[in-house]
């Protein structure tokens, strides 16, 4: 489990091809991994990841033919920025909400614009996802907790703070920039609980 509170950014070291899925080095920048044990998860871009390999400033993690399908690291090379964070504690502050790294649905960035001194992102959602998106309701995007703030059609309205712009990687997005979202997980458990009774 998550918080979706971005603790440091970074980018794939390296890709190595493993019989269909593969393995990704991540350099994990200046995030604290002394109390990383193997075994250990850790978002990366929001898609948790299993460590098997610890480095000194970083960690190696396989990534299955189902999470590559299912999330941008179908697109990603090496040098791709990344956002890190590791599983919560019980004692870990509760900043942003639940986040189970599990990744929805891929989002594309349609537009990007000033908004006096945060920029307004608009992202495009694919249609079976919409419905759980609400207007100051939480979303994850590639592992960072944010508030919609409007919805319109298939698109979806943030605004990021200079610091959310300086400690994740949403500075780096362009048009066209495909990004990993993951709903709030009380919409996806409240729709489950209210057609239990039709199945």
């Amino acid at each position: 489990m998550f918080t979706g509170i971005i603790e440091a950014t970074g980018f794939i070291q390296a890709i190595e091809p493993k019989n269909g899925d593969a393995r990704f080095v991540f350099n994990t920048g200046k995030l604290n991994l002394d109390d990383v044990e193997l075994g250990d998860s850790i978002a990366c871009n929001g898609t948790c990841l299993t460590v098997i390999e610890k480095y000194k400033q970083g960690f190696a993690a396989d990534v299955s033919v189902e999470t590559i399908k299912v999330t941008c690291f179908a697109d990603y090379q090496v040098n791709q920025p990344i956002n890190f964070e590791k599983a919560m504690l019980a004692t870990t502050r509760f900043g942003g909400h639940m986040v189970s790294g599990h990744v929805d649905a891929i989002g594309e960035v349609v537009a990007i614009e000033d908004a006096a001194r945060s920029i307004q992102y608009t992202v495009r959602a694919p249609k079976d996802v919409l419905h759980y998106i609400a207007i100051k309701g939480s979303i994850t995007v590639d592992g960072t907790s944010l508030t919609v703030n409007d919805l319109k059609d298939d698109v979806f309205y943030l605004n990021l703070v200079p610091h959310t712009l300086q400690e994740t990687i949403a500075d780096s997005y362009q048009v066209g920039t495909r990004v990993n979202l993951e709903i709030d997980l009380i919409a996806r458990y409240l729709e489950r609980l209210m057609q239990a009774d039709k199945v």
